[in-house]
């Protein structure tokens, strides 16, 4: 998969799960049909417990695995520590808290939101270990760049930049019991979705990009932001309370959604049908609505 173009949409790379407790991310993950990976430690603080698909995407599960490390590294300016502390104190430690765009240039995206006014603060470069389901590890290197709006204490963005890839096998990782393959949608909720458009296309970009329909089109998903009555008609969920960006729900592709349903309620998932999609409300460890979408 692209990770990003020069000029041009950058595509969706992960999404920030925010949880109290990677156990209790990880009991859910499985129940609902996912291979969740190893636990992954950050040099500042945070911990993660990730769920790689077949498309190059994944799930990010954060924790705060050492809360002295994680309240100096916010003293010292590191922005990733400091919005998930803002987004714990205002949800309670379980969401969704952040869309990752794929970028093969880090310092221009952080130019580009300085630039437009939606810098969240300092760019960040780390590494942190990765092991693979069969134990072997590796070294991952990621340079980062933020966005956010001046209002959005509920949801930010930022570029990641690849510097080290690990080398390692996830195949296994990625074969799910729940049959999905990718996320193929991303949905936000605001009181005033017309307002997000300058935010998101330059998050994206693509300063071009014109949100028809509040739809936002990556090269490889599409950003929906929804008014809250639309959330609700269109999902059956409930939109919760005034937010200005706050982001709801993960669209995933499946290969079946008999073999989906018939797996949640196996495992006591409750689930709801809405059209052609199976929904399951968010719970602990699992932030987000998720919404299981059957595409051949």
């Amino acid at each position: 998969m692209t990770r990003n173009t020069a000029a041009g949409t950058h595509p969706l790379d992960h999404l920030v799960l925010p949880t109290q407790n990677l156990d209790v991310a990880r009991a859910r993950l499985t129940a609902l049909g996912f291979v969740v990976a190893p636990t992954g430690i950050h040099p500042f603080g945070t911990e993660n417990c990730c769920v790689f698909l077949a498309d190059g995407t994944y799930l990010e599960p954060l924790a705060i695995g050492d809360g002295q490390v994680a309240t100096t590294a916010i003293a010292d300016g590191n922005v990733f520590v400091a919005r998930d502390r803002l987004y714990r104190n205002n949800h309670g430690g379980e969401g969704f808290s952040a869309v990752v765009l794929g970028t093969s240039n880090a310092d221009e995206d952080h130019a580009r939101y300085l630039a437009a006014g939606i810098s969240a603060g300092d760019m960040l470069s780390f590494s942190r270990a990765f092991m693979d389901s069969a134990g072997k590890s590796d070294i991952a290197s990621f340079k980062l760049a933020f966005a956010a709006g001046a209002k959005a204490a509920n949801a930010f963005g930022f570029a990641c930049e690849r510097v080290n890839a690990p080398k390692v096998d996830r195949a296994a990782l990625q074969a799910h019991a729940n049959g999905a393959t990718g996320i193929v949608e991303i949905v936000a909720v605001s009181d005033q979705p017309a307002e997000q458009h300058g935010l998101i296309s330059v998050a994206v970009g693509d300063p071009t990009a014109d949100g028809q329909g509040g739809t936002f089109h990556l090269p490889n998903a599409s950003l929906n932001v929804l008014d809250p009555a639309s959330f609700t008609a269109r999902y059956g969920l409930p939109a919760g309370r005034p937010t200005n960006l706050r982001f709801a729900a993960v669209v995933f592709s499946v290969r079946s959604a008999d073999v989906t349903s018939r797996l949640l309620a196996a495992n006591s998932i409750q689930h709801d049908i809405a059209g052609h999609d199976i929904v399951v409300q968010p719970a602990p460890g699992q932030g987000a609505a998720f919404i299981f979408r059957e595409i051949p």
